[in-house]
This record gives structure tokens, sequence and C-alpha cells, in this order.
């Protein structure tokens, strides 16, 4: 016996609400984006400040995922159909990793490409400009990672949140470029620390690319949820009247949503019908108690002795 389909839980309307307010913060998104990155290569080139270049670099791959966002969105949250009977959540993991990619790609070549140069000095030190332009991506970035996070957990989007992180990555590696044009104008003979700020922007990239990667290739290899998830879904299982115990609990993540499945165990001597209401019961618990649930298949079994395997849970 099992549970509907996930897109029974999500009517059309909250699908296309979804796309949209996905793409109305990625519009605003790219805006800002193609304002910055043009504001960093202009002011980074006037000011001879090579992390700023570098930091406008970053903005450019922030604006390459906020089109893959924008052109994934619209497949991702469509209904389900014969091809794809349970939905097309793959894609948003798949986007997810391709942002993830993207920015791993971005951080190794800025580092790189500031390592070799770290032992060359400025002929001057960066402007002011620079620094003015740092602080301005830092203030706007942070405001849209902020925004945009709250959107993405709001609608449950990995897309969303992992381009929201994106924004942080982007206000975190102009930090030290403000740093760095700072230190250097007031101590000329420092002037090697754009140089150094470069290379700690790639490494803030590396890493949030990192945190962005995993998890979402999890998602693709069917890992499931941690033992202590697990544990917590057959403590409900087990506490819903009629069910004698539970085994062969597994679990998986088609996109941003979890689906799971499992067996129960039940009196050999019920009549279909009573099985059936056992297992709805099961379902309905777990829909309305687990978070990011989207779909549950529940399998009823005879509880006769002879047949427990190892690994059963009673109640």
């Amino acid at each position: 016996m099992s549970g509907s389909s996930s897109t029974d839980d999500r009517s059309p309307v909250s699908d296309r609400e979804q796309a949209e307010v996905i793409r109305l913060v990625t519009r605003v998104g790219l805006l800002i984006n193609l304002f910055l990155a043009a504001a960093k290569f202009i002011a980074g080139a006037l000011a001879g400040s090579r992390a700023l270049v570098a930091d406008a670099v970053h903005s450019l791959s922030d604006m390459i995922t906020d089109v893959v966002v924008l052109v994934g969105a619209g497949w991702w949250t469509g209904p389900a159909d014969a091809r794809h009977p349970h939905g097309h959540g793959r894609i948003e993991t798949v986007v997810s990793a391709t942002i993830g990619l993207a920015l791993a790609a971005a951080g190794i070549g800025l580092g790189w490409s500031a390592l070799v140069a770290l032992h060359e000095g400025h002929a001057s030190s960066p402007g002011w400009l620079a620094f003015v332009i740092a602080c301005a991506c830092i203030v706007s970035k942070e405001w849209l990672f902020r925004w945009t996070f709250r959107l993405g957990k709001k609608h449950r989007s990995s897309a969303l949140l992992a381009n929201a992180w994106h924004h942080r990555s982007d206000a975190l590696s102009s930090l030290p470029v403000a740093v760095a044009v700072a230190g250097s104008k007031l101590y000329p003979a420092w002037q090697f620390l754009d140089h150094v700020a470069a290379i700690i922007v790639s490494v803030l990239i590396i890493y949030v690319a990192w945190t962005i990667i995993v998890p979402a290739l999890a998602q693709l290899i069917d890992a499931g949820l941690s033992e202590e998830e697990v544990e917590r879904i057959v403590d409900l299982v087990l506490k819903t009247e009629g069910v004698r115990a539970t085994h062969e609990v597994r679990s998986r993540y088609i996109g941003s949503r979890l689906q799971v499945d499992l067996h129960i165990l039940v009196d050999p001597n019920l009549s279909v019908r009573e099985g059936h209401r056992i297992a709805t019961a099961v379902r309905d618990r777990l829909l309305s108690q687990v978070e990011n649930l989207a779909d549950v298949l529940v399998h009823v079994e005879p509880f006769e002795a002879a047949e427990i395997t190892a690994g059963t849970r009673f109640g």
C-alpha cells in the first residue's frame, strides 16, 4: 500500500508561485551582479587593484549562476508527467551542483592567478575608489544574501539557497579586498596585500563551492537520511495504532524534497481494509510531522515471528 505521489500535495498554483518567486529573486540578483561586476572591473583597472578585478570575476560567476537558476526554475517546478512520475526535482539538484562547480572553477582560477603574481609589486598602491566599490559590494551582496536565503528557506529551494550562499561568498570576498586596499594606501610598503587578498578571496570561494557541491552530489547518488533522522521516523511509525513492528526504512531526495518508503508489520488476521487504514495513518503521521517530506510509500506485511528479519524494530 502506498501514499500518493509527491505532486499530489503540491498544487500547480503553488508550483507556479514558487517559480515566480525564484525568477523574481534571481532577476534582481542578476541586475545587481551585472552592475557590481562592471563597477569592480572599471574601478579595479583604474585603481590598479588585482584583488578587485578578481572579485569582479567572482561577480561574473554569480551572473552565470543567476542565468542557470532562471532557466532551470521553469523545469524543476513543473508537474509530474508520464515519463517523470516523481516530478522534475532532480533538475534543481543538478542546478545546485552546477552553481557549486562554477564557483569552484572561479576560485581555483583566481587563486592560481594571484599566487603566480604574488612576487610582483604594484607600481602604486590601489586607489581609494577600489575601497569604496568593495565596501558597496559588501553591503549590497549581504542584503541580497539575506533576502535570497529567507525566500529559499521559505520555498525549500536548494538552488535558491545555493545562489544565496553565492551572494554571501561575494560579500565575504570583498571584505579582504577592502582591507587590503585600505592597508596598502595607509602603508605603501604593504602593496603585496592586494595579491594576498586575491588569494584569500579564492579560498573563500572554493570553500563555499564545497558546501554546495557535497550535498548536491549526495542527493544525486540517492544518499538518505542520517541514523538519527531514520530513528525519529521509526519512532513515529511505531507510535501509530495497529503497527506491531517496522523495518526496511529507506529514504532519498528528489530535488530538495524527501521520499521515504518502509514496511510495517500488523496483525495477520486483520482485513485488507484495516491494513490499508493503518498504512494511511502511518503516512499521514509522517507527512504531518517530518519536515520537507514529499511522499511516503508504506508496504504492509503480516506480523509472523518466523518471518521477522534482522533490523526489525518492535513497538
